[in-house]
């Protein structure tokens, strides 16, 4: 018994330095990705023995900077107005009368119900049609 006691207070040591290693290794990568100027990786900063289900190993996270976003909303700003003006119609002035609005045509009572009542007779046909093929 022991021996066991022995050897898995070796390998818990082991462990332990393996683990300091391995933080002093993140550690130093993480500082040469900051004076490169790529920012940290996802993998680095994980504890040791976890993966992340959504970061894939080989693509870290990309840092955009306040003013890189500020200059890409812009643009996008800049696209859209360009999008927007460019539907609009042309309104010319000889064409630009003071016509009223469009009328819009609404349906009599007497219509919708008509409209209504065909509309239950093809349903019940197409119910009885369901409980034939069923």
């Amino acid at each position: 018994m022991g021996n066991l006691e022995n050897a898995l207070q070796q390998l818990r040591a082991e462990r332990r330095e393996a683990q300091s290693h391995v933080e002093k290794v993140d550690k130093a990568i993480s500082v040469i990705e900051s004076l490169n100027g790529t920012g940290t990786s996802r993998q680095a900063t994980q504890p040791t023995g976890t993966v992340a289900a959504s970061a894939s190993p080989s693509a870290p996270k990309r840092f955009i900077s306040k003013a890189s976003r500020l200059k890409m909303a812009r643009a996008q700003k800049a696209r859209w107005a360009k999008a927007r003006k460019e539907s609009q119609p042309v309104v010319m002035a000889a064409a630009k009368t003071t016509s009223p609005a469009p009328v819009k045509h609404r349906m009599s009572a007497a219509a919708r119900r008509k409209i209504a009542a065909f509309q239950r007779v093809r349903w019940a046909k197409l119910k009885a049609q369901g409980k034939k093929a069923a």
